[in-house]
């Protein structure tokens, strides 16, 4: 990536060969050419929000930038970028979405999220430790803008006005107002589960900002949970758990079960142990923030259940799934059975077969299917 401090090196994380997408995009590069065309004074509190492969934070290591992330990739990814370009461990804050924000900024680099929740809790979050005096730039690329995020920043920190585009990025400026009332943080929000899902039905679900679906059940786990596999015990994980809705479920029908919840994003983790401490659920829950099932022994569990996601930001992929369904064969005790569930289009099936050599329908309708592969 070429900026005014130099072309630092960087790769997405984990780093595969097979992947053409870079690990920056014009929005990244029209936001530091910004700061430097304008000289922005970069001496005092840098917080880059959503930076998502640390190419904003690694491009500007000198001035001791705080990174704040969802992702635990992008954080990984971030690490590894630091240090393939010479930072010295610490010189850059890494901070979750989960954490305490700074107490005080002084430029706030804002890439837009796909989410417009996750951006009003950040925002709302970080609004506090703005001042009159604080330098506020959002970017994104030009479809990732909407009249809804630009209200966002006007109704939180203050009077928000937009860039011209540039090879198809956007950048948003924004003046703070200490004097404006900003309306009260919604989030983590909470809704009741409808009746006729199973264990779940009438429970309460806790969803932290930019989680899928956060204001309802999505019609492709309730899905899911009206197909679930029949109680066996054993070592179960909700992969990919987003607010754990599938892994309470399973929880709560077979007490005996040992669960582990696992995502790559905090706030989805986060959501999940909100939602089965809320609920009560018997039994033995572990919560874990990484990628995938990487770090669970082989051999060590007897069922998987899986929703993957099929975008990674904006880019359509199918590289999180086969991810996870080639973990989810190594962590398999002979015997275990990893069950997915997917739109039909997507045709997971073939992957499924491909890995573990066998797969089968369990339910489906027009939009979905619900597969089981058997690790032999």
């Amino acid at each position: 990536m070429t900026t005014p401090w130099g072309e630092p090196a960087l790769a997405r994380f984990p780093e595969d060969p097979r992947d053409r997408l870079r690990a920056w995009d014009a929005s990244d590069e029209y936001l530091l050419r910004h700061l430097a065309d304008r000289q922005v004074p970069l001496s005092g509190t840098v917080v880059a929000v959503g930076d998502r492969w640390g190419a904003l934070v690694t491009a500007l290591a000198a001035h001791r930038p705080t990174q704040i992330t969802d992702s635990w990739l992008g954080q990984e990814a971030t690490r590894a970028n630091l240090a393939r370009n010479g930072v010295e461990p610490g010189t850059v804050r890494l901070l979750t979405t989960q954490d305490a924000p700074p107490g005080r900024i002084d430029v706030l680099l804002v890439r837009v999220p796909k989410s417009l929740a996750l951006l009003e809790d950040q925002l709302l979050r970080l609004a506090p430790a703005v001042h009159e005096g604080t330098v506020v730039v959002g970017t994104g690329m030009v479809k990732e803008i909407h009249t809804s995020t630009l209200g966002l920043f006007e109704r939180i920190l203050g009077p928000t006005r937009t860039s011209l585009a540039e090879r198809k990025a956007r950048l948003i400026l924004c003046t703070p107002d200490p004097a404006l009332r900003r309306p009260a943080n919604p989030w983590p929000y909470r809704y009741t589960l409808p009746d006729g899902i199973g264990p779940v039905s009438g429970r309460t679900v806790v969803n932290h900002a930019g989680v899928f679906c956060a204001d309802r059940l999505d019609i492709g786990t309730r899905f899911f949970l009206g197909h679930l596999p029949a109680p066996g015990g054993g070592r179960v994980v909700d992969l990919g758990c987003g607010n754990g809705v599938v892994g309470t479920a399973t929880a709560l029908a077979d007490p005996r079960a040992e669960v582990l919840f696992v995502d790559e994003s905090f706030q989805a983790v986060a959501s999940a142990e909100a939602t089965y401490r809320e609920n009560d659920v018997p039994g033995h829950a572990e919560f874990r923030v990484g990628d995938g099932l990487t770090g669970v022994p082989d051999g060590s569990v007897d069922l998987v259940l899986n929703n993957p996601p099929f975008h990674s930001h904006q880019a359509t992929t199918d590289a999180t799934a086969r991810r996870m369904f080639a973990g989810a064969r190594r962590t398999l005790r002979p015997g275990g059975e990893l069950w997915v569930i997917g739109n039909r289009h997507l045709g997971y099936h073939v992957t499924l077969r491909r890995l573990f050599g066998n797969s089968e329908v369990v339910a489906s309708d027009p939009k979905f299917v619900v597969l089981r592969a058997v690790r032999r």
